[in-house]
């Protein structure tokens, strides 16, 4: 924890390092077996006698007969050797005990093991711990030593491991390190991650990882993991422990086995231990080290040896903080006792040169004390100068030691504990200008604890800037912790501010590898740098010089842009809205894909303005971000934040459901269809709460355009994004049906529709009720009309969705009124003489349209079956007659009409327009309707091709007849039953399927037994396919397949004859094998099949007809969509609007007004209260889904179960206050006899004669003795 240029470069350097080393190491995770080449064991290479051994024994702890040759036999560096080092007497060799360990009567969870030597460099440790082995980065690092071989680990202890370690660990996402072996604190702390393991309902994301580092010549049986290739697994039969060895813990997902060539010692794992908790304290936390602060290591010291204090001295000499548990015995007694009594020791100068003075030159009477304390707690130890030296080396870092009476204080409040100790180092090396809470909120943020920082950092007591927040906020973006974002903003975080254009960059850039949406990004980005060094030859070695620096600095991901971002939001909304970021790129919207990715590459070089720009829309950026990555809460947060609400959330279920179709993974599937359909919920549920409050804002909001969201609107979302049961809201269907009936009434009966059709003039008497003119000042003078029950929803449709009468008016209007905007008050077009109005009215409507269109197509069908049964002639110059000649002018007619669909229709460009008309089924009926009419009119009207011209008709009007569905497709009756069929044949042709094997196998083996030979192709189709398949519908031809009836068919054995065409005669050998193949062949499909067939049919019915009514209520909507905006006329009449439309729009340059359907462009000021409102109704519909939550069973449980905590947390400080009061009567009482002798002393000497006699003891309580 030096300052801050030296951490930034050390980073650097560690972090060049860790590629280097990531590059050696191999990435394939099925295979190790390059651990050989980069991790090295230790061999004793030197035979340094052990004299308490007569010479059996080498110092290393080895026998003479385990040395090599060449050990043995150097005796002339054996006689000048007086003692064993590692270093000078041992060699590395390939390393020959790696891979995953099985422990006997455990689980199946395998562990990973790997010996290695003492010198291994941690970096090359950390990354095979990372990256190969797959464990979690860690947030905290929590080294546990100590532990005494002499005496057992107390219960409180083992409490403080089980509840309180291991608890804070998970919660936090820490590294548990210990020795990792089956013997005191390494054996408690194994226990304790087994009964969380087995405690905890699921797998968490924040699992505890405890990892041993142990010494290889101290594990018991360590013979049953060498194996020079590997071992997966190797069998761990673990026995007791013994006096020079232990075995292993089954409890630990990895253990580190180093190894110093010695065997049976302690110790050899010490300093890479430190070294690589050294290192790890360099990495920084998160994503990738994304995170705002380094890795948290803290060392935990319970009881403990003497030998410990190096190992302690040597840590804190590194700047990490030690926890000490005081009471837990050893050692740990030892430092709480000099540290917590400290203050009996002189006073030590605690300002500046003074204080360091003090720390390199202890005072004399302070090292006495010291000792005199050594020699209380270790009786025995013989040496003790050194030792005390080193514990004076530690008092003087007692800054960063925290003494922790776990004995006397909950162990479930551990893990603020551990925060405390690490802020408590950390503000150690705080500047006079920083925030003393900044490192603990961060830690806080790493750890993922909002509870800590609610109660600590957020209760009031502390003015938070945005400069202290900053970080945070990113690293709680990044690593998806909500419940931190929503807290920053909640006390002074402003969004406005924090997210720029950069910054949104950035989070983009921090997309973690492997996931969809890091694959769709490469993708656009790939593109991008395609298309610039295509049309940039002569900088392409400039750029691509740059790029791999780039690259090899920061990775692909750090060259995304807001351009990438907007063409995978392209790719997946596909053209609902217009593209997003491009007015901030400066692109044009018009522009191709090529064009667009040309003028990207010219802006995006260099230092771009635009990333400096604040962000218009924070949380809709935001939200589009976390929807992005299926990151489910913080998508939910800010939907909550951002407005436009049930565009929002319909936006999100588009995302989600064509992110759901790219990805591959079937878990995240699943997960991103949940979210899109919670979504979907949400939007239905808000606009539900809009309806109910105000109708006519309601339907205002589901056509209004969005800015946001590239113009889009309600209507177009929901559609684009499949959602059903938002279609389904009554709302939303009232809307429709006032669209659907124009300014007729909504009663209307069918009736009376089709006479006034055929008798035109009765649109002007009482026949057909109409909407009045003025129903708009009735309903603001809150006079009620007679449209019975939906009075209210149809005088409001004239408020918000204009009519077709109104449409048609403002064709006729001025270049003002022409885009519909709203104004303050709904525009209302002039009024027109009575004869115009009502006659517009009437034929004008979108049901009045449909009724056309359908009387006229059942006539096109009867002329067309008669053409072809009754007038189709020959070729010309003979044909074709007048009929002929009539169907051929009104499919023109229609085909006209098809073609101002696909492409004349809407706002879009005519690209995007055609791709949205082709995605629709029934235009692709229509489609290959009119190809197979147009081949067929050309092939009839040549003589070589005229029949086969007609069969093509014919099989033209099978495809014109089924069009017919589509027409029924608004029956409510007729509607879901149409779905219904549709879902079936999906069953269909999983049963074609089955079948066709069946038939396949029965018709190729019944042939070949009857028939010898029979080349003849057009029989062996009709007898293989065919006749199985009529067998089926009992249709069995007995007299040819059974050989025993008589066949009056004249055959011949004759080779010649049968190749010639002649029928061949049956073969009556393997007769009685037909007829049991018939019979098996019978029984399958007649039975099996056919009844799976029903079941199926059953299955998807009842499936089906649950919601039959939200599919039929959403396809409704394309339906009137369509008529909504087709002329009034139908095919062939039809020809009369397509020359009017030409005329207008071609010739006098009158935009239309149609290509707005559904769609209305407000103003600022509407717009801005129109979202106001609906921002409320979010609200209230919130506020009442928490009260909701708040009262049901599962939330009172969680109430009261934070009530209990608290009052047993109570109860247990008042246990300490009564510990403290007791403690403190003792002391009192002492004083009160060590005063009593001093005056019996004085009294009875003779020194000197007090001045009165000593005071009489009173009683404190006479009123009790009293009462008494």
């Amino acid at each position: 924890m030096n300052d801050t240029g030296a951490n930034v470069e050390g980073g650097r350097i560690e972090e060049a390092g860790r590629d280097n080393n990531t590059d050696i190491i191999c990435q394939t995770e099925k295979s190790q077996s390059c651990f050989p080449k980069i991790i090295k064991k230790r061999v004793c290479s030197t035979f340094v006698e052990d004299s308490f051994s007569n010479g059996a024994l080498c110092q290393c702890g080895a026998a003479r007969d385990d040395h090599a040759s060449v050990a043995v036999g150097d005796y002339f560096s054996t006689a000048i050797v007086n003692q064993w080092k590692s270093v000078q007497h041992s060699s590395e060799q390939p390393t020959d005990a790696f891979g995953e360990v099985q422990f006997a009567g455990a689980s199946k969870r395998h562990s990973y093991f790997l010996r290695l030597s003492w010198s291994t460099e941690p970096s090359v440790m950390y990354n095979i711990l990372t990256t190969h082995w797959g464990l979690p980065l860690p947030n905290l690092l929590v080294s546990v030593v100590g532990g005494n071989s002499r005496t057992q680990i107390k219960t409180w202890v083992r409490e403080v491991l089980r509840q309180g370690l291991v608890k804070a660990s998970q919660s936090t996402g820490a590294w548990i390190l210990t020795t990792g072996l089956h013997e005191d604190v390494g054996r408690c702390v194994g226990q304790a991650v087994r009964d969380h393991a087995a405690a905890a309902s699921s797998v968490s994301l924040n699992k505890v990882v405890a990892l041993g580092i142990a010494p290889w010549g101290l594990v018991e049986k360590r013979e049953q993991l060498v194996k020079p290739q590997g071992s997966f697994p190797a069998k761990y039969n673990a026995p007791n422990a013994s006096q020079n060895s232990c075995p292993l813990d089954n409890n630990y997902q990895a253990f580190l086995l180093v190894d110093d060539g010695s065997v049976g010692r302690r110790g050899g794992e010490t300093e890479f231990r430190a070294r690589l908790e050294e290192y790890i304290s360099h990495q920084r936390t998160g994503i990738w080290g994304s995170g705002s602060i380094e890795i948290p290591v803290l060392c935990m010291l319970i009881s403990g040896e003497t030998d410990m204090l190096k190992r302690m001295d040597l840590s804190l000499k590194s700047c990490i903080p030690w926890l000490v548990l005081a009471g837990s015995g050893g050692l740990a007694d030892f430092l709480s006792d000099i540290l917590e009594n400290r203050s009996s020791a002189p006073a030590v100068p605690s300002s500046g040169e003074g204080n360091s003075e003090a720390l390199k030159a202890p005072n004399v009477d302070l090292k006495d004390r010291v000792a005199e304390r050594f020699k209380k707690h270790f009786p025995s130890e013989a040496q003790t100068d050194k030792l005390v030296e080193q514990a004076l080396n530690i008092y003087q870092n007692r800054h960063l030691i925290t003494v922790y009476q776990g004995e006397h204080e909950s162990p479930n409040d551990f893990d603020t504990v551990l925060l405390k100790t690490l802020v408590g180092a950390s503000k150690q090396h705080l500047s006079a200008d920083a925030n003393p809470y900044t490192d603990e909120l961060k830690l806080a943020v790493t750890w993922n604890r909002v509870d800590i920082a609610k109660t600590e950092l957020f209760n009031g007591d502390i003015q938070w800037k945005y400069e202290d927040l900053e970080d945070s906020m990113t690293d709680a973006l990044i690593n998806d912790k909500p419940q931190f974002v929503r807290l920053f903003t909640e006390n002074g975080l402003n969004i406005l501010e924090y997210l720029t254009y950069g910054r949104l960059e950035t989070l983009y850039r921090s997309v973690p590898d492997g996931t969809l949406l890091y694959q769709l990004l490469q993708q656009c980005l790939a593109e991008r740098l395609a298309i610039v060094e295509r049309h940039s030859p002569s900088e392409k070695q400039n750029s691509s010089t740059r790029l791999l620096k780039d690259n090899n600095q920061d990775g692909p991901v750090k060259e995304v842009t807001l351009f990438e971002v907007s063409r995978v939001l392209e790719l997946l909304m596909g053209d609902v809205c217009q593209p997003f970021y491009y007015h901030t790129l400066r692109l044009e919207f018009t522009s191709s894909k090529g064009t667009a990715l040309r003028r990207a590459s010219k802006v995006l070089r260099g230092h771009c303005k635009y990333q400096d720009l604040p962000c218009p829309d924070p949380w809709a950026s935001l939200f589009l971000w976390a929807v992005l990555q299926n990151r489910s809460e913080m998508a939910i947060f800010f939907w909550e934040m951002a407005g436009e609400a049930v565009l929002s959330a319909l936006g999100g279920s588009k995302i989600l459901r064509e992110l759901s179709k790219l990805e591959v993974e079937n878990e995240t599937k699943l997960s991103m269809k949940e979210l899109a359909q919670r979504f979907e919920n949400l939007a239905h549920d808000i606009f539900s709460s809009c309806y109910r409050s105000d109708e006519r804002r309601s339907f205002t909001l589901l056509i209004r355009k969005s800015p946001v969201w590239g113009g889009s609107t309600c209507l177009q979302m929901g559609v684009s994004a499949d959602a059903r049961l938002f279609f389904s809201n009554d709302g939303v269907q009232s809307l429709l049906s006032h669209i659907w009936w124009g300014d007729m009434k909504r009663n209307t009966e069918v009736w009376r529709l089709l006479l006034t059709f055929f008798c035109p003039i009765l649109c002007y008497t009482n026949l057909i009720s109409f909407r009045k003119q003025d129903n708009q000042l009735e309903e603001e003078e809150g006079i009620p009309n007679d449209d019975g029950p939906d009075q209210d929803t149809n005088s409001l449709y004239g408020t918000t969705v204009f009519s077709l009468d109104d449409i048609k008016h403002l064709d006729l209007d001025s270049k003002d009124h022409r885009s519909g905007t709203i104004k303050g008050v709904p525009y209302r077009p002039p009024q027109r003489p009575f004869i115009v109005s009502r006659w517009r009215q009437f034929w004008f409507a979108p049901v009045t349209s449909f009724l056309g269109n359908v009387l006229m197509y059942f006539l096109f069908l009867l002329l067309f079956a008669y053409v072809l049964l009754v007038d189709f002639d020959p070729p010309p110059p003979s044909g074709p007659g007048v009929a002929e000649c009539v169907l051929y002018f009104w499919v023109f007619t229609i085909v006209c009409e098809e073609i101002r669909q696909s492409i004349f229709v809407g706002t879009m460009t005519w690209r995007q327009r055609f791709r949205l008309y082709i995605k629709d089924l029934w235009n692709k009926c229509d489609l290959t309707a009119i190809s197979l009419f147009i081949i067929g009119l050309i092939c009839r009207m040549f003589h070589w091709s005229h029949e086969f011209g007609r069969d093509v008709l014919c099989l033209d009007y099978m495809v014109f007849t089924l069009r017919l569905i589509h027409i029924f497709a608004i029956h409510k009756q007729l509607g879901p039953k149409i779905i219904i069929v549709g879902k079936m044949m999906k069953d269909v042709f999983f049963f074609l399927f089955f079948l066709g094997v069946w038939v396949m196998a029965y018709g190729v083996a019944n042939q070949a037994l009857i028939y010898n030979y029979d080349p003849n192709p057009n029989r062996i189709f009709r007898r293989v396919f065919y006749r199985p398949y009529l067998h089926i519908f009992g249709q069995i031809p007995v007299e040819e397949m059974d050989v025993g009836k008589d066949w009056d068919i004249t055959c011949t054995h004759n080779v010649t004859l049968i190749e010639s065409g002649e029928e061949p005669c049956r073969n009556h050998e393997s007769n009685w094998l037909v007829v049991i193949l018939l019979v098996v062949y019978l029984l399958v499909t007649n039975i099996l099949l056919i009844n799976l067939l029903i079941a199926m049919f059953s299955y998807t019915f009842s499936k089906v007809q649950e919601h039959s009514d939200t599919y039929w209520k959403f396809q409704r909507y394309n339906l009137i969509a369509e008529y909504h905006s087709r002329p009034s006329l139908a095919p062939p009449f039809i020809i009369l609007s397509h020359i009017n439309i030409f005329i207008r729009r071609v010739i006098r340059k009158v935009p239309s007004v149609k290509i707005h359907h559904f769609v209305l462009d407000l103003e600022e000021k509407a717009a801005n209260r129109l979202s106001m409102w609906e921002t409320i109704q979010k609200e209230d519909f919130l506020t009442a889904r928490i009260k909701i939550q708040k009262s049901s069973d599962s939330e009172r449980l969680k109430r009261m179960s934070a009530k209990v905590d608290g009052v047993l947390k109570h109860l247990s400080e008042s246990r300490d206050f009564e510990h403290r009061l007791r403690s403190l009567e003792n002391q009192i009482e002492y004083c009160s006899s060590a005063i009593s002798w001093v005056v019996d002393t004085l009294a009875q000497g003779s020194t000197f004669k007090p001045p009165r006699p000593p005071p009489a003891l009173r009683d404190v309580l006479p009123s009790s003795s009293s009462s008494a």
